[in-house]
């Protein structure tokens, strides 16, 4: 078998969805279970980019296409917060093992322009977990604040060469508020932790 005969052998979904959940299992008994988690949504993601039907924009509000899991692409930057308490500086290598398993399930141009996209928005993630003091909770909502707009409209532009006229300010403005709405529902979970916590310091049993 050649390189193309074996990429498409690894991308049969009873050899691909195997290896994907072969390597959260890795990560999740190493003890790295939002690891886990990040690079297993990672695949899933860009799959869904071209597999789950995708509900036209009105020309009045931008146009374009709503992408139902779009909310769900916000929970991955969160979980891509979580990560990083888990990694610190190693987040880069499972962005880059979610990328790998993204092959086995995604156009490879979605994924580069997938990777770009993580790229910048990682940057950013990284800049505010390792610089912010403040609560948790807070950092989440101040790093999709500063992510998600830079991970959207990085993505849809790059998929743009692939996939024509799909970049539109309505597919980008309603990606960007699914994402936030994601890590705003996260965040107030988190927040709700984290009340508990101090009022618990404060009034040991």
């Amino acid at each position: 078998m050649n390189a193309t005969e074996i990429f498409l052998f690894l991308q049969q979904p009873h050899i691909a969805v195997p290896i994907v959940l072969a390597t959260m299992a890795a990560f999740f008994f190493a003890g790295r279970r939002w690891t886990a988690l990040y690079v297993g949504l990672m695949p899933l993601i860009n799959w869904s980019f071209a597999a789950v039907p995708t509900f036209p924009i009105p020309d009045d509000l931008g146009g374009g296409a709503f992408q139902p899991l779009a909310i769900v692409t916000g929970l991955v930057l969160v979980v891509r917060d979580f990560t990083q308490r888990e990694l610190k500086h190693w987040v880069w290598g499972a962005m880059l093992v979610g990328l790998v398993l993204s092959t086995l399930t995604s156009w490879i141009t979605i994924v580069v322009a997938s990777g770009l996209a993580f790229l910048v928005s990682e940057t950013v993630d990284w800049a505010v977990y390792t610089f912010s003091k403040r609560p948790l909770s807070q950092r989440i909502m101040i790093s999709s604040l500063a992510s998600a707009p830079l991970d959207q409209v990085v993505f849809i532009w790059l998929a743009s060469f692939v996939v024509p006229d799909i970049f539109a300010w309505g597919t980008v403005l309603t990606g960007i508020v699914s994402k936030l709405l994601g890590a705003w529902v996260v965040s107030q979970i988190v927040a709700a932790q984290e009340r508990k916590t101090a009022a618990n310091e404060m009034n040991p049993a």
